[in-house]
């Protein structure tokens, strides 16, 4: 049942089946609905952040909405096919290069290291599909969403998952690009110059917020869509696509093999799961779920596919075909030696690298704008203060692992980005049985997101989860680190199967532990 907020404020009529209790906890509801406001004016610093952040906003336009919910009145959606461009400029960049040339760096032909990164990044992309359709129809943030389903305390979880999702992707995008800066300076200047630099412009873009963000994501794509054109173009002579891969075509060691493929594709495409809804929550309600559901879909599918199909190009090319130029550059300078070497001649080698350079700035700024948002929805204290800092934090900390990572990006981009398709298959199975079983009729009472008493328990959503993790993702994960005795089957490397596993096993734990929540809460 649903309590509204002007009953209990005006003291109107109530429906007939309000009781005692739920008056009371309205009450409370009120009390700390402005609870952030009264820290705000009560502590100093905060008195004095939110103050500097307001003329920040005056001046030159920064966003102060933070994560609070947008009524239906205040919304301002730009087109709605932004929806479908936005994804272009976070997936055609060159960190997403490297996911590519894992293929061939284990041992697969080209047509099967292509093969195998379209099924995940296909998978992937149906799952930050579900999860953005809350987006128009709540006017709330992904991890606020989620609320509805983990409750007030359990969505703390998601948000630090969350972060950590969007501080393993932008580590990646770091990296490449202080390869490409030292690169472009004939390797006089340290990769660590370049992280700094990327880091401090993608921080200063990230902060002016949703509006600015859209209209960046539009059109960023763009130049470095004909700039990755030209760079397989002049690669191509040395791809040699009828090259066999070392395990063949068949067996359990290349089966293991192709699937670990899938599982990182398919946890990059699904890496945006936790956050698509960030850039929704301004479209109507009205809004049909299926198109955002299919723009949102081939928004990943098309520009994803493009690029990681580019970089397995690349890695046949320097490791499957071994061309010496090729192979001598990426095995001493990385990706960014690489490109300088593909591209000739050698000023426009420079030019090339230098535009590249900025290209990550669309998936730079969206994480980084989303991480702030995730900090202030772990508690009013953290509401309390303004998106920029947490952003200036988090890109502080990616800057600092990145620098740390710089040497061993195949294995970051390995071992850590294939670990994150464990969670987000939970997160985006629990909020979809959530959305479609048990709020089909009920629906959501949009004055709760922020309330504890009102959300569930989130007992039966981190059940579901934890679950999924450990007794799917930890037993069929394969990484260089750990090789899960399901995934050891394989043989050889091992072969990820967790992903699966953990959907199976949240979806089977969520519907049984959910019912039993309802029952006994009520909520």
């Amino acid at each position: 049942m649903s309590i509204e907020k002007r009953d209990l404020e005006s003291g109107s009529p109530t429906p007939e089946n309000t009781t005692q209790s739920d008056i009371e906890a309205g009450r409370t509801i009120l009390l700390k609905a402005d609870r952030v406001h009264e820290l705000q004016a009560r502590v100093a610093v905060l008195r004095y952040l939110n103050g500097f952040e307001s003329w920040l906003d005056r001046r030159l336009g920064v966003e102060t909405q933070g994560v609070d919910r947008i009524p239906e009145e205040e919304k301002q959606p730009p087109s709605v096919w932004n929806i479908f461009l936005m994804w272009w400029s976070l997936n055609i960049h060159v960190g997403v290069l490297p996911l590519g040339l894992l293929g061939p760096e284990f041992g697969l032909s080209l047509k099967q290291s292509i093969a195998a990164s379209i099924i995940g990044i296909i998978l992937g992309a149906l799952m930050t599909s579900t999860t953005g359709t809350l987006g128009p129809k709540l006017g709330m943030r992904q991890i606020a969403t989620s609320r509805y389903s983990f409750g007030f305390w359990g969505a703390k979880l998601c948000s630090v998952l969350n972060i950590v999702v969007g501080g393993g992707f932008a580590v990646v995008n770091y990296v490449v690009v202080g390869q490409i800066l030292s690169a472009v300076s004939g390797y006089t200047m340290s990769i660590t110059v370049g992280i700094v630099i990327i880091a401090v412009i993608s921080y200063v873009v990230s902060i002016f917020g949703f509006r600015l963000i859209h209209t960046f994501e539009k059109y960023s794509w763009i130049y470095t869509f004909i700039l990755l054109c030209v760079l397989i173009g002049q690669a191509a002579p040395h791809v040699q696509t009828s090259l066999p891969g070392e395990d063949g075509s068949s067996g359990l060691v290349f089966s293991g093999t192709f699937l670990t493929i899938v599982a990182i594709n398919f946890s990059n495409a699904s890496g945006w799961c936790s956050i698509a809804a960030d850039y929704y929550c301004n479209f109507p309600a009205s809004t049909p779920a299926w198109k955002t559901f299919f723009l949102t879909f081939w928004g990943i599918v098309i520009p994803t596919t493009f690029s990681v199909t580019i970089g397995c190009c690349l890695g046949n090319a320097a490791t499957t075909a071994a061309y010496p130029p090729y192979a001598d550059a990426y095995t001493n300078h990385g990706l960014g030696g690489l490109i300088g070497e593909i591209y000739h001649p050698d000023a426009w080698s420079k030019f090339c690298l230098v535009l590249l350079t900025f290209s990550v700035l669309g998936n730079n700024i969206a994480i980084n704008y989303s991480s702030g948002l995730s900090m202030q929805l772990m508690g009013h204290y953290f509401h309390a203060v303004p998106r920029f800092i947490w952003s200036m934090a988090f890109a502080v900390v990616v800057a600092v692992l990145a620098i740390a990572g710089q040497q061993n990006l195949s294995n970051v981009v390995n071992n850590f980005v294939s670990l994150l398709g464990y969670w987000t298959v939970s997160f985006t199975m629990v909020l979809m049985l959530e959305d479609r079983i048990f709020r089909r009729k009920d629906g959501y009472n949009l004055e709760a997101w922020d309330q504890p008493h009102l959300l569930p328990s989130g007992v039966a959503a981190v059940t579901a989860l934890l679950a999924g993790y450990l007794a799917g993702g930890v037993p069929g994960m394969s990484q260089t680190w750990y090789v899960g005795p399901i995934a050891a089957k394989f043989g050889g490397d091992g072969g990820d199967v967790g992903i699966y596993m953990s959907a199976a096993i949240t979806v089977v734990v969520y519907i049984v532990g959910r019912y039993i929540e309802k029952r006994y809460t009520g909520r």
